[in-house]
């Protein structure tokens, strides 16, 4: 079986960064820094959603299925830069050569992290392999990169269920809610960077880890629908996740178990 790893990341505005590009001392306010970007994104666009390489990377969660296990964790530690959390993310692309799953993450997810690594000096080889490389399957890249919209090696589930068709581009919460899956725990988007003011990283950590959650389940019942998995293989699969959740203590998961009903 080869690994699935799907993948999801939280943000909050570059505040360095926005210093940097206008010029802003450090009597500012970091909140009054990230308003004012905020505020000239309305007059632009109407919307205060940041432009993506303005957005710094706190969290990355991750789901992986691998043999005969899986596991959702947290990239790295609360602390950790963010040079580090991506460049721990690409190194395990390197070390798996992992079918990658997301929801909406090559419209948001993935270009973030390119921006950033560039930002960090990021290293990521096998992620940018498209056929000229000197792996031994590096041909194998040139028609099944992680890289182009239409190959495989990145599933962006919203993306491919849509039809690549923007206006039919559905909320993962939603969609997870209409299976009978808990759907977002906690808070959403939205409330990252009010969550991280507050010094909230574990509750940010624990809500970006449902929400791979929810999309590693989506991802199984996709491959019911497109016959990859049949019915009792479908259900083999949801059991290994409640079972590996219900090893956990942990508050997010034992809400998570108990709000799934399908």
């Amino acid at each position: 079986m080869n690994p699935v790893l799907v993948f999801d990341i939280e943000t909050i505005p570059d505040v360095e960064g926005l210093r940097k590009l206008h010029n802003l001392g450090g009597e500012i306010a970091d909140r009054d820094v990230a308003e004012m970007a905020f505020q000239l994104r309305r007059q632009t666009t109407g919307s205060d959603f940041l432009q993506l390489h303005l957005h710094r990377v706190i969290v990355i969660s991750c789901a992986l299925r691998e043999r005969d296990h899986f596991r959702v964790w947290s990239l790295g530690e609360a602390g950790d830069d963010e040079g580090t959390l991506i460049q721990r993310f690409f190194d395990g692309i390197d070390k798996y050569t992992p079918q990658l799953v997301s929801w909406n993450g090559g419209g948001f997810d993935l270009p973030v992290m390119h921006y950033r690594g560039l930002v960090h000096g990021v290293n990521a080889a096998r992620y940018w392999e498209m056929g000229e490389g000197d792996y031994k399957d590096s041909r194998d890249f040139k028609w099944n990169n992680y890289i182009s919209r239409y190959h495989s090696r990145h599933l962006d589930l919203m993306d491919l269920l849509a039809l690549y068709q923007p206006r039919a581009n559905a909320p993962l919460d939603a969609i997870a809610q209409l299976m009978g899956l808990p759907g977002k725990l906690g808070m959403d988007g939205s409330g990252v960077w009010e969550a991280w003011q507050n010094g909230k990283i574990a509750e940010i950590r624990d809500y970006c880890e449902t929400d791979v959650a929810n999309t590693y389940l989506v991802f199984l019942r996709f491959q019911l629908m497109r016959g990859v998995l049949d019915a009792q293989q479908h259900r083999a699969e949801c059991d290994l996740v409640r079972a590996t959740l219900g090893k956990s203590a942990a508050p997010h998961w034992k809400e998570f178990l108990q709000l799934w009903r399908s």
